[in-house]
């Protein structure tokens, strides 16, 4: 299973903290979480992707945003699923796949 998800704390923080309000620091805190989990993964400027079995994947994604809703009243949450029982490595297979056809291949 892959997971896309992208959380972000809401209504706390301070705007001294830069333009985005410390966002950048929850989120960090967030992709902390998942870098340190072992199971395969990647960031960008949208979401962070993990690939996993259902149980592990669920239990980053919820340590994930309590990381990022630390001295937060709410955090948002957006997440998409690929569910793919006995596939494995299909976050960069997926991708392989696209670049090999763009390619002519």
């Amino acid at each position: 299973m892959i997971v896309a998800f992208s959380v972000s704390p809401a209504g706390g923080g301070d705007p001294a903290d830069g333009a985005d309000g410390g966002v950048s620091e929850a989120v960090a805190r967030a992709v902390r979480v998942v870098r340190e989990s072992g199971l395969p993964h990647e960031t960008n400027a949208m979401f962070t992707n993990v690939e996993g079995e259902w149980d592990e994947v669920m239990d980053v994604v919820k340590r994930a945003v309590e990381a990022a809703g630390e001295g937060s009243p709410r955090v948002s949450l957006v997440l998409k699923a690929d569910i793919r029982p006995g596939y494995e490595g299909q976050l960069s297979a997926k991708v392989e796949r696209v670049e090999r056809r763009l390619s002519g291949d």
